[in-house]
């Protein structure tokens, strides 16, 4: 997980945004194209463009889009459980880091900065690995 974290951080220094950092991160596993992935995730950095939802927890949640989802157009059967992991990825962030908030991890309005943009982005890639990786995970700390 140490590399996965370091890849996501590497990542951003190369000018990634947040949520390409971290969806980046994980694309041998997600079995997607490092370039379409960036180009995916491009609109939503800098707090998903304005400072609102943190860009790398947006990545967590695309992440746990193309693990979980059936793809299946007609049905969308796949979208209670898919839920069930984006709460499970917030809940773990937000207890980690106190908000979800890029301008509260940033500490915009209050001064207090809760999380520099690359904790934020090594929080979300660690937790994404638990949580959307989990075999992968226990594999690469054993």
């Amino acid at each position: 997980m140490e590399e996965r974290k370091k890849r996501a951080i590497e990542n951003h220094k190369k000018g990634y945004n947040c949520a390409q950092s971290v969806l980046c991160a994980y694309s041998d596993l997600l079995e997607i194209d490092e370039e379409v992935l960036f180009r995916i995730s491009e609109g939503f950095g800098l707090g998903m463009g304005m400072m609102g939802t943190c860009g790398a927890v947006t990545g967590m949640f695309m992440a746990a889009g193309l693990v979980n989802s059936s793809g299946d157009l007609q049905a969308c059967s796949s979208k209670p459980e898919t839920m069930k992991l984006i709460k499970e990825l917030r809940e773990a962030f937000k207890e980690k880091n106190q908000s979800l908030i890029c301008r509260e991890l940033k500490g915009v309005d209050t001064k207090k900065v809760l999380r520099s943009c690359d904790g934020c982005i090594e929080d979300a890639a660690e937790i994404a690995g638990k949580i959307l990786f989990p075999q992968q995970y226990k594999d690469e700390n054993k």
